[in-house]
């Protein structure tokens, strides 16, 4: 076995992350000798354990599994693998059910185990040589998991820890850790009263509240400007169809885990509709096409149905009801490599946008449940990797990543914190095509088979608007808040005039309360700004006498006053530029 010191970094990390679950497992089950042991995994940036204990676990808790690991790892046990037939192994986790499990599911007649200090695990390893070699870690938090994320199995209680080489970098993880939390979208969603979800009457299901409702007007709005400019026409589809439309398209071969359980309309199954994508389809089969109407490029905000697991539901990261800015572009094969980098470059344009710089692409290719010809995926992939040639734009592979009916180009930004988000996704297919048989007229005055590409762009509404979230603290940019600017009247005597500020400037445009409360002007002042609103705009008597306003800033910072005709080109200028 080679040296910690002769392996890569993520080598070395994996080795010391994996290590620390143990050590972890050993802590755990000195101060709940019946615990029932799940599984412990290495993960990006540290580890996780799942247990069956007696009651809840609480962060006092892990103060003293920490502890119990430092001592451990300052005793300098090694770890030490063996090698036992399956019925030594039944014997040796006679108490473990779910390690029992495990074992039944081994297909190899010998099973590995790890043993340090007494704690024994089964295991294939690899380990660091001792627990002494277990680098800076820190235990995070502790979390509901259903044993092998099966929602009908028994709930699970998950610690995380973090781990890394030197303290430094723990320490650098935990402030991108507690920063991460205080961005957390759905604190922040609940503090500005933007969207809730309502548990009893469906998992998953967001209510837009009027703010959210705002914020999500002007994104689409905005969508719906720059489809048009971009070549597109906006359409709208269908929310339920025939189960016979989705055996065409292969969804229900399969997506059908995913998709709603079949309603029974008229003696017949319809279903809720995963994808927009066989409604467009129908759309291009309504009439005969020609060369020369292609390519055909249809969009839609399309609301979607898809069932997923409760236990991975996330805010609005991962929801059951959700809005897509789909398209599909029905073209020649001739268009398909400018198809695709049009949309590489709309894209583009429309995160630089919301103020997403950086990104990263990823070429995915076939996965191990696909439909058609390997040929064909091949085929297909060398065009995705044409096209971005044709824009110098480098890319990673990520192989078996594509969907089930073709390749994609994945497009993942980088937030405000550094974290990746995965939003613009470019589809090629030739199977659709294929089901549904579709044609053209070519010059030559035959049926030719169309291409198909599919694309989102920001992915969805609800996802999107929690990464705007987290990327902005909740502090939106001028053109994006639900509320631009708040009038704010020191006295009742100043509330008309205030009203009069507030209504030239949305006459102008712009998004204005007026806070009348009976409150402090400090008081009013501070929960504008603890409602991330851009603009705090204070009304008195010199105000009034010299038709201004007294602007301040959500950062605390006090510009003084200012006419409100300046002020309100300053806004508009600022909205203008998306700035």
């Amino acid at each position: 076995m080679p040296e910690l010191s002769e392996m890569s970094k993520e080598q070395r990390l994996e080795r010391l992350r994996h290590s620390a679950s143990h050590v972890m497992a050993e802590a755990v089950l000195s101060l709940f000798p019946n615990a029932k042991l799940g599984i412990g995994p290495p993960i990006d940036t540290g580890f996780y354990y799942d247990f069956d204990v007696p009651r809840p676990l609480t962060t006092d808790d892990l103060v003293v599994i920490e502890e119990r690991m430092r001592q451990s790892i300052a005793a300098d046990h090694p770890f030490v693998q063996e090698a036992m037939d399956k019925d030594a192994a039944r014997r040796l986790f006679a108490d473990q059910p779910y390690k029992l499990e495990l074992i039944e599911e081994i297909a190899d007649a010998m099973v590995s185990t790890y043993k340090h200090a007494g704690f024994v695990d089964l295991c294939a390893g690899p380990h660091a040589a001792s627990t002494a070699q277990v680098g800076a870690f820190k235990l995070t938090s502790v979390a509901g998991a259903y044993w092998r994320g099966d929602e009908r199995r028994p709930m699970l209680q998950r610690i995380y820890g973090a781990l890394f080489e030197t303290e430094e970098e723990l320490q650098e993880y935990l402030h991108r850790l507690e920063e991460a939390q205080r961005r957390d979208h759905r604190r922040l969603g609940r503090d500005l009263d933007l969207f809730s979800f309502h548990e009893e009457f469906g998992p998953g299901l967001v209510y837009w509240h009027p703010k959210g409702g705002r914020i999500r007007t002007i994104i689409e709005d905005l969508l719906r400007q720059e489809h048009y400019q971009a070549g597109y026409e906006l359409v709208y589809s269908p929310h339920i169809c025939k189960a016979a439309l989705w055996e065409t398209s292969g969804h229900l071969d399969f997506y059908r885990e995913n998709m709603y359980p079949a309603i029974d309309v008229d003696g017949q199954d319809y279903d809720l509709k995963p994808m927009n994508c066989p409604f467009h389809i129908q759309m291009d089969r309504s009439d005969v096409r020609s060369y020369r109407d292609l390519p055909m490029r249809l969009a839609e905000l399309g609301t979607v149905y898809r069932l997923e697991r409760s236990g991975v539901l996330h805010g609005l990261m991962r929801v059951r009801g959700m809005t897509q800015d789909d398209a599909h572009i029905f073209c020649r094969p001739d268009q398909v490599e400018d198809e695709i980098v049009q949309v590489v470059d709309f894209a583009a344009r429309l995160l630089r946008t919301f103020g997403f710089q950086e990104y990263d692409i990823f070429l995915a290719t076939r996965p191990e449940k696909y439909v058609g010809d390997p040929e064909q995926w091949d085929q297909a992939t060398e065009a995705l990797k044409a096209a971005l040639a044709l824009r110098g734009l480098s890319y990673q592979m990520d192989e078996g990543g594509g969907a089930f009916y073709g390749p994609k180009i994945d497009i993942w930004i980088k937030d405000a914190i550094g974290r990746a988000w995965q939003c613009t996704t470019v589809q090629f297919d030739f199977n659709l095509p294929e089901r549904f048989d579709l044609a053209f007229i070519g010059q030559d005055g035959r049926e030719h088979r169309p291409y198909m590409v599919h694309r989102a762009l920001l992915g969805t509404m609800e996802r999107f608007l929690g990464i705007l979230l987290e990327h902005y603290a909740g502090a939106f940019p001028l053109w994006l808040a639900p509320v631009q600017a708040v009038v704010i009247p020191i006295a009742d005597r100043h509330a008309d005039y205030a009203r009069r500020v507030a209504a030239e400037l949305r006459a102008a445009g712009l998004r204005v309360d007026v806070d009348e409360r009976s409150e402090r002007m400090q008081a009013k002042i501070r929960d504008a700004q603890l409602q991330k609103v851009p603009y705090m705009l204070v009304v008195g008597d010199k105000e009034a006498k010299a038709e201004a306003v007294a602007v301040r800033l959500r950062s605390g910072e006090d510009l003084g006053p200012l006419p409100v005709s300046q002020f309100l080109l300053r806004a508009l200028d600022e909205v203008r530029e998306r700035s």
